[in-house]
């Protein structure tokens, strides 16, 4: 067995150690994605969808490139690990696999200009003795247009570390 010293990157995480805390993010994982999707240096957006988009299965906006759209979905999925920020519109999208439209790939790109603005962001982890375990629940109701399900979602911290979170499409109808 060889010491090979202090993780540095790990499945497309990087991570960073100091004394007294650990950040883990995934800059280069965003950054490739940017480039393959031809976006390195697009303009930035503030959030990563605007507060009133509600996105239908049809619009009459056309067919999107589904392949791509699959691809650049789910390498947003795997990009929620150390971007929780984009959790909640990345399932959004992720409902429209099977038959994306252009305007499902328009909210996709503007998920991406979120990450170009936000390429430093990711997990701080710090060596703190108030260990307080804290947690936040949040949801809509009937925000699905197609079935009208509501979406919940939770985060807990201990200290100042996100240990567990989750945004989930409610399985019946909130009446």
């Amino acid at each position: 067995m060889t010491d090979l010293g202090l993780l540095k990157y790990f499945l497309g995480l990087e991570v960073k150690q100091g004394d007294g805390f650990v950040f883990v993010s995934q800059k280069k994982y965003a950054e490739d994605l940017l480039s393959k999707a031809g976006m390195l240096n697009c303009k930035v957006e503030p959030t990563p969808m605007n507060t009133n988009e509600k996105l239908r299965l049809e619009d009459g906006s056309g067919q999107a490139n589904a392949e791509r759209y699959r691809r650049l979905v789910g390498s947003l999925l795997y990009l929620t690990h150390t971007k929780l920020d984009l959790m909640f519109v990345v399932s959004v999208v992720s409902r429209y696999m099977q038959r994306p439209i252009v305007h499902h790939l328009g909210v996709v790109k503007r998920i991406l200009y979120h990450v170009a603005r936000t390429l430093d962001h990711g997990l701080l982890y710090r060596n703190s003795c108030k260990l307080k375990l804290t947690g936040f629940s949040d949801s809509d109701w009937g925000g699905s247009l197609d079935d009208r399900k509501s979406v919940s979602s939770w985060v807990f911290n201990l200290g100042s570390a996100v240990v567990a979170w989750s945004s989930k499409k409610q399985d019946i109808t909130a009446l």
